[in-house]
């Protein structure tokens, strides 16, 4: 624990739905659900406006609908997720050399390290400049929670949501947690508070009243302890900048349960090739192939093949995949299936794809040209794509997806209404135009292409020279209590 509240957390607020809000401008202050939109599709993020009606992250598709049948339902667009996340982590890391990623939304910073502040009062200023930066950089909002520890930092910027800042003063942790649900808490899930509350124990100061020799007996010594620390308010835990990647994989659920050998081996083929694109786009090679297969019943079973060294060579790893799967029974049905890397390494071994060449001139041209002509032939899970549709396919093949970017020749830029019966509907508009009209075409409209996401801000201030040159904070002011809102 720190003496001063120099760790800060930034949360950005409901991130993929702000941006959608953001770059689409008939959805701004309406309700928007992001996520997979087949029947078994879960919510990624919902904007507040749908969090009004019950709407939440990792709820299922069809639960979302009910409750909010007339919000905009779109697929992700996670180049657009990840230009903008870029511009967020390059002004964290001009804070500070110790930024630590959660993820695309999510960071800690010590700002110690990079000498932006060492008391509260500093803190609090770099945190209102730095909402004001990604505001004008990106045009969207972010949360700033500030304490002397990490648990601390990201409680209180759950606290602040949304638009928010909340400074934690050291001394005063005790008293912020004792009424806190004990799922507040890191390590704390659905399953263990439910074991806490049967146990009397539903906040943060029950779990201190109860003391550390009960905890360890209801948890085991090692949770136990560290959840008694927890609730005292103490962790020692330092940002990391490097935090380095266990595994890299896939996965797809489909709308409707698998039951061809031949479809189910195709996919797991495909979403090989997609994790050695992701393993190579992150420069990585692995060691342990693994694949994933959830049954019709819901029984999920695991299956791994360890290398004789890391590779990034997709033969392999298809190949590897394939030899899991003939080891899994999936007569009932599959509803899910994944496959991932472990063991990552920053290299690869040579013999391994020479292993490769020799397997593939083993198995003959023949079996695998007729492997690739199944491959064509059959058509995508139910799970969101990454990027944008691929300007590769024939016009007439092409899923024009819900929320995804278009060019036409004579309309300019939008973005996918929905499609079906051989039509497409696509609203024209830009981040910074007016709310665009709407007009329906034939799919295979030569007109019409796919298109890349147009930035949310098109002419950004320019901050290369802050934290230096920052004015100051054009936020309104900070109440007595450390918190501070637009």
């Amino acid at each position: 624990m720190r003496a001063a509240p120099t760790i800060l957390h930034l949360d950005m607020d409901a991130f993929y739905a702000s941006a959608e809000q953001a770059s689409k401008p008939s959805l701004r202050g309406k309700p928007v659900v992001v996520g997979g939109l087949g029947p078994r599709g879960v919510v990624a993020t919902a904007s507040y406006e749908a969090r009004r009606f019950g709407v939440h992250s990792a709820m299922p598709m069809a639960q979302a609908r009910r409750l909010a049948p007339n919000a905009a339902y779109l697929v992700p667009r996670f180049l657009l997720y990840r230009r903008v996340s870029d511009q967020v982590m390059e002004l964290l890391g001009r804070l500070s050399p110790l930024v630590e990623p959660l993820s695309l939304d999510e960071a800690f910073v010590d700002l110690e390290a990079g000498g932006a502040a060492d008391d509260s009062a500093s803190a609090r200023e770099v945190g209102e400049q730095l909402r004001t930066a990604i505001k004008a950089v990106t045009g969207l909002t972010g949360s700033v929670g500030l304490a002397g520890s990490k648990m601390l930092a990201k409680i209180a910027s759950e606290e602040a949501k949304p638009n928010g800042l909340l400074l934690i003063e050291p001394g005063t942790e005790r008293e912020l947690l004792a009424p806190m649900p004990v799922r507040i808490l890191p390590g704390v899930g659905p399953a263990t508070a439910d074991h806490l509350r049967r146990a009397g124990m539903t906040t943060v100061d029950d779990l201190v009243e109860a003391g550390e020799a009960e905890l360890v007996r209801l948890l085991g010594r090692a949770h136990g302890g560290s959840l008694h620390r927890m609730a005292l308010g103490y962790d020692d835990r330092p940002v990391v900048a490097e935090r380095d990647a266990k595994s890299v994989s896939v996965e797809d659920t489909f709308d409707a349960d698998l039951h061809d050998r031949v479809r189910v081996r195709t996919e797991v083929e495909r979403l090989a090739d997609r994790c050695v694109q992701r393993l190579r786009g992150a420069g990585r090679s692995g060691r342990t192939v693994v694949l994933k297969v959830r049954r019709y019943d819901f029984s999920t079973l695991t299956r791994s093949e360890t290398l004789r060294g890391p590779t990034d060579d997709p033969t392999v790893v298809r190949e590897a995949a394939a030899r899991l799967l003939e080891a899994v029974d999936t007569t009932g049905g599959v509803r899910l299936l994944g496959v991932g890397v472990t063991g990552l390494a920053d290299y690869t071994q040579e013999d391994l794809f020479a292993q490769a060449a020799g397997e593939r001139a083993a198995t003959g041209d023949a079996a695998e040209e007729e492997t690739t002509a199944a491959g064509r032939g059959e058509e995508p899970g139910s799970g969101a794509p990454e990027e944008s549709p691929g300007s590769a396919e024939e016009p007439a093949a092409r899923r024009w997806t819900a929320g995804h970017d278009v060019r036409h020749d004579t309309y300019g830029h939008g973005w996918v209404q929905g499609s079906g019966i051989g039509r497409v509907t696509v609203r024209f508009e830009e981040p910074e135009s007016a709310p665009g009209r709407v007009r329906t075409f034939r799919i295979d409209d030569p007109a019409l292409q796919p298109a890349e996401p147009l930035p949310l801000v098109r002419n950004p201030v320019d901050y290369s020279s802050w934290p230096a040159s920052l004015p100051k904070s054009l936020s309104g002011p900070v109440s007595s209590n450390g918190e501070s809102r637009p």
